[in-house]
């Protein structure tokens, strides 16, 4: 197993107190019992630049940190979802690094970056969705009573409106990862740099 550094530790208490900070600060937009955080998800986005453990620790930690901070249960829930698509995005990350690059630069428009990111927003979306119908049906709330009705609430508000949501926070994860990875190097980054400079050099 792959040991943890004090440099990764450091950075992944980091991005937990971040993600559990930035709901309680940002911006929302509150759609009937629907909200989104503006970046609520940046801080897990850019652990998935590091590494698969890293990413991990992050969704783990932002868990116990909701579920300490008194927030609605389903909101721990949903955090909880999210060690299923940042374990995936990262790995594939790890994989193929190159994902982040355009001809050996960081682009603001990146269409191997953005293919990526909508399969890790449809993954998030879809477990989370999953979750929150659990919650639900197990005779915790009643969908029935959503304005709009339970399709609504689930498949438009949850589905469109997380998938959207998950869009935007990871383009605002990539281009602060990509302006911070100039200064500091950040694996994933690193790595594609590394390797667009050897497939340069053959």
């Amino acid at each position: 197993m792959k040991k943890f550094s004090v440099r990764e530790m450091t950075i992944g208490a980091l991005l937990i107190a971040l993600a559990i900070l930035i709901p309680n600060v940002m911006p929302k937009i509150v759609i009937g019992p629907a909200s989104f955080t503006l970046a609520s998800h940046v801080p897990l986005f850019i652990a998935m630049f590091f590494s698969p453990l890293l990413a991990a620790i992050v969704a783990v930690g932002t868990t116990f940190g909701f579920a300490l901070s008194g927030l609605p249960f389903i909101i721990t829930l949903r955090a909880a979802s999210h060690i299923v698509f940042a374990l995936a995005g990262a790995w594939y990350l790890q994989k193929r690094p190159e994902t982040v690059l355009v001809n050996g630069q960081f682009k603001a428009w990146n269409w191997k970056f953005q293919l990526y990111n909508l399969v890790i927003a449809l993954l998030h979306t879809v477990v989370e969705v999953l979750v929150v119908v659990a919650f639900n049906f197990i005779d915790l709330g009643n969908p029935g009573t959503y304005d709009g009705g339970a399709f609504f609430f689930f498949f438009v508000l949850m589905g469109v409106g997380g998938l959207i949501h998950s869009l935007v926070d990871y383009n605002i994860a990539y281009y602060v990862t990509a302006a911070v990875s100039k200064q500091f190097a950040i694996p994933v980054f690193r790595q594609a740099k590394d390797l667009f400079s050897r497939k340069a050099a053959a």
